[in-house]
């Protein structure tokens, strides 16, 4: 595996791909409600996973969340292409946008999940926080959170 930081519109569309074949076609989200303002070099920050053989398999996102100075970052538009879940890529893309975070002085991170993912986040050390779910993009979510405290990487 590969995590690549995005740098470049060439590297951003291949995120914007992973996220159209998984939440556009795949769950029926309009697209217009899929790709955002966050959604430029330069203003978001996103990261992607490559497979062993290089194919882009993966893909996170994160923006300040909140008064900027309170260290939380929104983690959003986490997307596994489905013939790689199972495979640790979902682990492997939230460790490193949590890292990417982290080493961007961010020490806590809330995400909105997928009320079917929400047991993957609890692994990953999430804790639930929303008394009720609700909806977003017409699909039931939970609002989740978690202190971040591994080291960081190097950008």
């Amino acid at each position: 595996m590969r995590v690549v930081i995005v740098q470049t519109e060439d590297e951003l569309k291949v995120c914007l791909d992973i996220r159209r074949r998984v939440f556009v076609e795949e769950q029926q989200v309009p697209i217009e409600e899929e790709i955002d303002d966050q959604d430029a070099v330069g203003v978001g920050h996103h990261v992607y996973i490559e497979d062993e053989n290089g194919r882009p398999v993966a893909t996170a996102r994160y923006k300040p969340y909140g008064d900027v100075h309170g260290g939380t970052a929104k983690i959003q538009r986490v997307a596994v292409l489905r013939s790689y879940r199972k495979g640790g890529y979902g682990r492997a893309v939230m460790a490193a946008i949590e890292a990417l975070a982290l080493a961007d002085g961010f020490n806590r991170a809330v995400l909105d999940a997928q009320c079917h993912a929400e047991g993957f986040y609890h692994k990953l050390g999430y804790c639930t926080v929303s008394d009720e779910p609700f909806y977003d993009a017409g699909i039931l979510h939970v609002r989740m959170e978690k202190a971040l405290r591994q080291a960081p990487v190097a950008r």
